[in-house]
């Protein structure tokens, strides 16, 4: 057992650093974890061998689980919105057309059966949203015309078709004749959506009672919720994938509390779960069977990438006027990753029968895609002149803070303050604040150390951002138009007595409640319990 725990933590600290530098080098990070799993792998240098599907399916799929949970948890809905539909539109009819066209080619250049070349196209029909995200993140690298969170959408929802349409051809090739395939969908796609509402909005609430979670239980909470919201559709032959996606949007741009240690800690479970899938593939790939596979791999993945996906983002992209270049852009960001190859251990690991070796050709079509696509998708968006040096990409996503960590207070100074006709320079000012203006009468006046304090000043300080998730006492609630605090005064609240209102920020203001108080939607309310 140590030795297993000792090995583990030798895999987890070699990914860090390989993430570390990787940049340095133009590599993406997950292609360093995929590499790292062929070294320890049986052809590798540590001679592990490991060939056990069940398991790695198992493992990966709980892996992708949670990516795809936080593929929607981190999407900020209000950028998003804007391109919501041609980001869907590529998420259900392109995945349709690049799996179709792909199974074309597979069939009549590759000759291979009807069945297996649309199980091929079914499994590569996804752009994996683990790489994108890393790409765009790692790489700083904020895109024109709304594409960041076209592509974020894209890549984070297109995993659900993938798989409903790899179930379609599993059913093909069992010869099932009693499975109806329009049923199918309709049942994984009408479970998926109501259980994955569903799942949100009980977060939603439960999140929102502070009573019903113990304190510093939340991501315990949320963690269940994730399971659930899998399982249960999977169960009665839903879609787990679309459940878990959806219950990630609507918590993740929903007013819950504890928000942000919530984006820290499954930004940080997501990165493990980055590490644990890509590492186990290279380390259940044997790398001597590449070779073999090197023709019929290498057609299909340049097939994919230069005929497959760029007919379908063309189609749906031109009707809405994009432009040639954005058009372009994304047609070259549809990498293949971690579900495609997840999905064809997922085959392997049901024993269906096949005579072409699935899992290695996927693999090494992934691997062209991350290594190549990915390493030149930052100089394809230069060239495409479709970089935006003006905004962060992080502002696309839900861990961006958009409070900066200073935040602004006015003080008035009356007469008798002991701040009165003293220098700037000779004021104890609170720690980590600074004196950006004066405000006497009608003139605005940018204060210097000798500058004097007047009576019937007003004084604007920058001060440092209260952070509510530090204070186990006090707590900071968004107020929403739903929130039944909205329009109500503080007296008619009828609040528990171990329950205070401190604080109301509205706007720039911070107003001091009383009893006659309204609160209004888009307050922030800080209350000490």
């Amino acid at each position: 057992m140590a030795i297993i725990l000792l090995l583990c933590c030798a895999v987890i600290l070699s990914c860090i650093i390989a993430n570390r530098f990787s940049s340095k080098f133009g590599m993406p990070a997950l292609l360093c974890f995929m590499a790292l799993g062929m070294i320890f792998g049986s052809d590798g240098l540590f001679k592990i061998s490991f060939n056990n599907y069940i398991i790695t399916e198992q493992l990966c799929t709980i892996a992708l689980i949670f990516i795809m949970f936080y593929g929607g948890f981190g999407t900020k809905w209000q950028t998003a919105r804007p391109v919501a539909l041609k980001a869907v539109l590529l998420s259900t009819l392109g995945v349709i057309i690049t799996a179709l066209l792909t199974c074309f080619f597979c069939y009549q250049i590759l000759h291979l059966s009807f069945s297996e070349s649309f199980l091929i196209g079914a499994v590569l029909s996804s752009t994996d949203a683990a790489s994108v995200f890393s790409i765009l993140r790692s790489k700083n690298l904020n895109l024109k015309h709304s594409t960041a969170p076209l592509l974020e959408i894209e890549s984070g929802s297109n995993d659900p078709m993938a798989y409903m349409l790899t179930m379609v051809a599993l059913a093909m090739l069992s010869g099932d004749n009693s499975t109806s395939v329009p049923l199918m969908m309709l049942t994984q796609i009408g479970f998926g959506i109501t259980i994955g509402i569903a799942s949100a909005y009980l977060g939603i609430f439960a999140l929102r009672k502070g009573e019903l979670i113990a304190e510093g239980m939340d991501t315990v909470f949320v963690i269940a919720l994730v399971l659930l919201s899998y399982a249960l559709p999977t169960l009665i032959g839903g879609n787990g994938y679309l459940s878990v996606y959806l219950t990630g949007i609507i918590l993740g741009n929903s007013p819950i509390n504890n928000k942000v240690t919530l984006v820290h800690f499954f930004d940080g479970i997501t990165g493990l779960a980055q590490i644990l899938i890509f590492f186990l593939l290279g380390l259940l790939s044997f790398p001597h069977l590449l070779p073999g596979l090197l023709a019929p791999a290498l057609l299909i993945a340049l097939f994919l990438t230069f005929v497959a996906r760029p007919a379908a983002v063309f189609l749906i992209l031109l009707p809405f006027r994009s432009s040639i270049r954005q058009c372009l852009l994304v047609a070259w960001s549809g990498l293949r990753g971690a579900a495609s190859i997840v999905f064809a251990i997922m085959v392997i690991a049901g024993g269906t029968e096949l005579k072409h070796d699935l899992f290695h050709i996927v693999f090494f079509i992934s691997l062209l895609s991350v290594a190549i696509q990915g390493s030149l998708l930052p100089m394809a968006a230069r060239k495409l002149r479709m970089v935006d040096n003006s905004s962060d990409i992080r502002k696309t996503f839900n861990d961006y803070q958009d409070d900066s960590e200073l935040t602004l207070m006015r003080m008035f100074i009356p007469h008798g303050h002991n701040w009165e006709n003293r220098k700037i320079e000779d004021v104890s000012f609170p720690t980590g604040s600074l004196a950006l203006m004066v405000k006497r009468d009608n003139d605005t006046l940018i204060p210097r150390g000798n500058t004097t304090i007047l009576a019937e000043d007003t004084i604007i300080l920058s001060v440092p951002a209260y952070r509510s998730e530090n204070d186990n006492k006090l707590k900071e609630i968004l107020i929403d138009s739903a929130h039944n605090w909205c329009d109500c005064t503080i007296a008619e609240l009828k609040l528990p007595k171990n329950l205070l209102i401190a604080l109301i920020k509205r706007g720039d203001k911070n107003i001091i409640p009383q009893g006659s108080t309204i609160i209004q939607s888009g307050d922030r309310v800080v209350i000490y319990k």
